[in-house]
């Protein structure tokens, strides 16, 4: 099968990381090649990953010259799918694949949903061979919440390859200069303007656990979003009215995620709206403990809290007290990690991804 995979940008965030991952594995499922039309954070990432990468420039909203070269490309490599992850490059790649006979697939991915996107969507959904979604609550939020209807749509949960998460020899408590014995807890997630992530709530859970763990820090890893800056200096300012600046680290973008989670010892994230967060399975496939807070989302990537410890969204008390318990009971840091791991590996491997991605596209084919 020949598949083209298409994205808009190249930025640090969870479709990017899984279209990498995917890139990366995809030679024993299908015959890939992959577009991006513009650059980011992860472009070296796939510039060295020795895959069929095409490198365009997108320079308008909706670009007629993006959609000549698709479908050049789609001609001449005979494509026969062309898989497309956001809605601009899905309007993109709708007009390229027409009368070419390739079939166009859309995922959607979350997040928020403005004018321009709901157009967009609203557009393509019907007109897709079919629409994955990568998780049962995900399509429940587009049908009740975002009112979005989403027909041919599909569950295909993400996946993440546990070889991108191999340590390289960093060790991030040295460079914060805190002692190698001090727990260490974190949120990767970046600061978003609509209301995505929640890291405030953490920041407000965090004098109760430093009060009774003396030798604990935690660290914020994400960029911010433009618009979202009243956000992280909200956050700091509270860390800073309550004495607490200097065990909370606020790092920005980082590109060594697996020296990072080799050394935290519990992994939060605290959002109001997700997918299937890729961060989450990359902590549980390193054997973190995970806590999350407990939206629909969340509760199905742990297995109903079998697999993670939720908390209830925004209680920054009920917080607290499931990172006290995690703090002072090593074991059960220990079996809650293994839990897990145990879990992510059998259900959000890459393999198990691909594997569902080279059978839908299989049966659309024939």
């Amino acid at each position: 099968m020949k598949i083209l995979h298409l994205l808009d940008s190249l930025n640090r965030g969870g479709a990017e990381t899984l279209a990498l991952d995917v890139c990366k594995n995809a030679e024993n499922y299908f015959d890939l090649t992959f577009v991006a039309c513009g650059g980011g954070g992860l472009e070296k990432d796939f510039n060295d990953a020795n895959i069929d990468f095409i490198r365009l420039q997108r320079r308008l909203p909706f670009d007629v010259l993006i959609i000549r070269r698709l479908r050049q490309i789609i001609r001449q490599r005979e494509i026969q799918i062309v898989h497309a992850h956001q809605g601009v490059d899905g309007l993109h790649a709708y007009f390229a694949t027409l009368g070419t006979g390739a079939k166009l697939v859309l995922s959607f991915h979350g997040g928020a949903i403005d004018v321009k996107n709901r157009f967009a969507l609203n557009f393509l959904s019907p007109r897709t061979s079919a629409n994955i979604i990568c998780s049962n609550a995900l399509r429940d939020w587009y049908e009740t919440t975002a009112k979005l209807k989403i027909p041919k749509s599909k569950i295909i949960y993400n996946g993440v390859d546990e070889k991108r998460l191999r340590f390289s020899g960093g060790n991030l408590k040295d460079e914060l200069k805190i002692s190698r014995k001090s727990l260490l807890f974190g949120m990767i997630a970046n600061f978003y303007a609509a209301p995505r992530k929640d890291q405030l709530t953490v920041c407000r859970a965090l004098p109760r656990v430093f009060d009774e763990i003396r030798d604990a820090h935690f660290v914020f890893i994400g960029k911010v979003e433009t618009g979202a800056e009243s956000k992280l200096t909200e956050c700091a300012d509270f860390c800073e009215s309550r004495q607490i600046i200097d065990r909370v680290h606020f790092l920005g973008v980082r590109g060594d995620v697996p020296d990072v989670l080799r050394v935290l010892d519990v992994f939060v994230l605290s959002s109001f709206h997700e997918g299937l967060p890729i961060s989450v399975i990359e902590a549980m496939l390193a054997g973190l403990p995970v806590v999350l807070s407990d939206i629909k989302p969340h509760i199905e990537i742990s297995n109903n809290g079998e697999s993670a410890i939720l908390f209830h969204t925004q209680n920054a008390d009920d917080l607290s007290e499931k990172l006290l318990k995690l703090s002072l009971d090593a074991d059960f840091r220990r079996r809650s990690g293994e839990a897990a791991r145990q879990y992510a590996k059998q259900h959000f491997s890459i393999e198990t991804h691909l594997q569902q991605l080279a059978f839908l596209y299989e049966s659309l084919i024939k």
